[in-house]
């Protein structure tokens, strides 16, 4: 579920926010997890073996397509990026948001092809890790194998997360979990988790969400009444994250 940072400082200030297409730290990237042997210390030499190119996307282009054969896994250096798929019907469903810090493409491992569309929602730099030869690499570097599979574990949590949010959850509880979890994974990533810039529309929060636009602008405004948040166009900040978290929780109300 994801978005580009902006500082901490409240919204409405006079000075500017930071520049929220700034390069994260490798320290602070999904792939660095990867360069890290079992007992924590780190080779950064493989980052010459794992990334093979960096690209830029422009806002609202195609990282890859439905179906496209499987080239490379993508760690996001900055920006965000959305994921969606078709229905039966033919609708498009967002599946997730992905920040600076976080890796696309892992699940198109085992099936060669990608099983998901992810196209950039502001301009996205990432690196390119193809794993044509990760199981060569693997042989090689001791723990590599073990640093992989936390990395898609974390992804299999994510899914579960979301999994329960659709299922159980009600209208407000769904858009004060996702604040919630995109703070969290902000903080996780070295960014600024109480002030950021939502990159995504209110109408793509919406269908990720399984909400109507409409229902996702009533909630912003009841929580902005609640003095919940506070927001300027797509400016966010969690003015109070306890009553955020429990109301995520279920353990509060609105009113």
């Amino acid at each position: 579920m994801t978005a580009a940072v902006v500082s901490r400082k409240p919204v409405g200030r006079a000075n500017p926010p930071e520049d929220v297409c700034a390069p994260i730290a490798c320290k602070d990237c999904g792939i660095y997890q990867l360069c890290q042997t079992v007992g924590g210390d780190v080779d950064l030499s493989l980052l010459d073996l794992l990334v093979k190119n960096r690209r830029t996307y422009k806002r609202g282009e195609l990282i890859y397509r439905i179906g496209e054969p499987y080239r490379a896994a993508f760690a996001i250096r900055s920006g965000a990026v959305k994921t969606s798929v078709l229905t039966d019907d033919g609708r498009v469903q967002v599946t997730g948001f992905h920040i600076s810090g976080e890796v696309l493409g892992l699940n198109a491992i085992i099936g060669d092809h990608y099983n998901c569309e992810a196209r950039a929602l502001e301009s996205t730099s990432v690196c390119e890790v193809p794993f044509a030869d990760y199981e060569e690499l693997a042989l090689r570097v001791p723990g590599l194998q073990r640093q992989m599979l936390k990395v898609m574990a974390e992804e299999i949590v994510h899914n579960q997360e979301m999994m329960l949010l659709l299922g159980k959850k009600k209208a407000e509880e769904r858009l004060a979990t996702f604040l919630v979890n995109l703070s969290r994974r902000l903080e996780r990533h070295g960014r600024p988790a109480l002030e950021f810039k939502l990159s995504m529309s209110r109408s793509d929060i919406g269908n990720y969400l399984g909400l109507a636009e409409e229902t996702v602008c009533r909630i912003f405004t009841r929580f902005e009444e609640k003095s919940l948040i506070s927001t300027e166009r797509r400016l966010v900040r969690l003015g109070q994250i306890d009553r955020l978290q429990a109301l995520a929780r279920g353990s509060a109300d609105l009113d």
